[in-house]
């Protein structure tokens, strides 16, 4: 990459302030590279190439750009019913990578007859473009490119906000730019369908609006051109509703670790002088997991508490929740996958607790032990049973759990109408959260009331994951109380304590249960 003239310079292809002129900057030599290698492979490409050909009044469209972005999108508008004209600046070496329906010519051609023209290059390539200036005068430029991270920090200006600096007399649209190219070879169906546009021009962003309907997508009005910074960030950004449940999860996983490390690990070599630290991989680890998940699934619900209880407290709907609660409410899917995901290992550490060498030195001593007191018969019923209640407790919790990681699936949960949806969410999800205490209960047993339990006076683990989910179960089942679920009912149905309008609620069960739950 050719390093940058300083703009004092000013004659293209260096970046001018004021935009481009009239004049033809000399066209920087490339070197070949890994870049100039395809990212889709050939027989993606040439299975479009029994495309039909494009009628004769088909819309016409110029890319200029002949990578992996430039080829999915021609093979998407082509799909699409529009007319394809490529803008290569070597079109002999790159025609055979687009669809044969697609003309590949010298950028100066292809954007002679289009009104609308794609840029499919990166930014530092804008500047070669600028003797194209009196062709694309008028015309529609969409600019489909997303920059860095550091270019992001580094540019004080968007990209098509650049690039409308440059050509001055031509509409600048920002589209396209958070679909992959995979998305547009593949189709809508297996991707995201909404498509950011904004610019300054709002015919220019009516007209592209109408592309993005048309190759299948939802276009998504974004304002003027002053939100491209804010469109060009949406790639960027690493799973943004997922950093703090993630901090949260891996915090819970902290805590019980090191609580769990001192209580199994810890205290048998201090006080004993025995070396468990083999216990840290599996161990350890599986009895932490659960910890986690159950935790995690009783705060999915205890936001949903406090919101009754907030709404109970003032007498109305009408008010704002707090910040924190609020974006407490807008995190419970991701709080409840996760929840499943640690679940999920849990189960899966557990098959694998046999496996273990240790495992089976535990019971070739215990068989030598049995031998040597001469106990022809160990079964002890109440341990058989509390085992047995334990796993049928534990199957059917993560089982639930999984019925509803499966319908927070957009494509699952849309296929739901919100009666069915807030069922399972809803009533299911807190079937999950008694199933799992069951089996929190049914795995602690008598173990809380004895003291051999309390190593370093530390309770049992599964003590302290008890207390937030007992305490949800009993509001909910406060809740339930017609004194408090009547008063409830009213208040999301719009009654207000200080309201000057009587408010009479139905005594019909069916109205009743129309009403939406937190």
């Amino acid at each position: 990459m050719a390093a940058e003239v300083p703009s004092d310079q000013g004659a293209c292809p260096t970046i001018p302030a004021q935009g481009c002129g009239k004049g033809k900057g000399t066209p920087a030599t490339r070197m070949p590279s890994e870049m100039d290698k395809p990212l889709i492979s050939d027989h993606l490409v040439d299975s479009d190439g029994s495309l039909a050909e494009p009628h004769m009044g088909a819309p016409r469209v110029g890319i200029l750009g002949s990578g992996d972005f430039a080829r999915s999108l021609a093979t998407r508008l082509l799909g699409s019913g529009f007319s394809v004209v490529v803008g290569s600046r070597n079109p002999k070496r790159t025609a055979g990578l687009f669809p044969s329906s697609a003309q590949v010519t010298f950028q100066e051609e292809a954007v002679t007859s289009p009104g609308v023209i794609f840029v499919a290059v990166f930014r530092e390539h804008y500047s070669s473009l600028c003797g194209l200036s009196d062709q694309l005068a008028g015309k529609i430029l969409v600019d489909v490119s997303n920059p860095t991270e550091q270019e992001h920090l580094r540019h004080q200006e968007s990209n098509a906000e650049y690039l409308a600096s440059l050509f001055p007399t031509c509409a600048v649209v920002k589209a396209f730019n958070v679909i992959s190219a995979w998305t547009l070879q593949a189709g809508p169906r297996d991707g995201n369908r909404q498509v950011p546009v904004c610019s300054d021009q709002p015919e220019a962003k009516r007209t592209v609006s109408e592309m993005v309907h048309a190759m299948g997508f939802m276009p998504l009005d974004m304002g003027s051109l002053a939100s491209a910074r804010e469109v060009e960030a949406m790639p960027l950004r690493l799973l943004p509703a997922w950093k703090v449940p993630a901090l949260l999860a891996l915090g819970l996983f902290v805590c019980f670790f090191a609580y769990n490390f001192t209580r199994d690990v810890l205290q048998p070599y201090v006080q004993e002088g025995k070396n468990k630290f083999y216990k840290l991989p599996v161990s350890v680890v599986n009895t932490t997991l659960p910890c986690v998940a159950y935790v995690l699934l009783s705060l999915v619900y205890l936001p949903g508490v406090l919101a009754a209880a907030l709404q109970l407290r003032r007498g109305t709907k009408y008010r704002r929740f707090p910040d924190w609660l609020d974006h407490w409410l807008q995190h419970r899917k991701q709080i409840g996958l996760l929840s499943f995901f640690c679940a999920a290992l849990h189960a899966l550490y557990s098959f694998c607790l046999p496996l273990r060498r240790s495992h089976r030195y535990d019971l070739i001593n215990l068989a030598v032990k049995q031998m040597l007191t001469n106990k022809s018969h160990l079964w002890v019923e109440e341990e058989v049973w509390r085992m047995e209640i334990y796993l049928s407790m534990g199957v059917l919790a993560l089982g639930t759990l999984s019925l509803l990681a499966v319908t927070s699936l957009p494509s699952i949960a849309n296929s739901l109408n919100w009666k069915e949806f807030s069922f399972v969410q809803s009533t299911l999800g807190f079937v999950a959260l008694v199933l799992s205490t069951l089996h929190t209960l049914t795995y602690g047993w008598t173990r809380a009331f004895e003291e051999s339990r309390y190593k370093f006076y530390l309770p049992p683990t599964f003590t302290l994951t008890l207390l937030v989910p007992c305490a949800i179960i009993l509001a909910k089942g406060l809740f339930l109380l017609p004194c408090f679920s009547r008063r409830l009912t009213k208040i999301r149905r719009g009654w207000e304590k200080d309201g000057a309008v009587k408010f009479t609620l139905p005594t019909d069960s069916i109205l009743a249960e129309k009403t939406s739950h937190v």
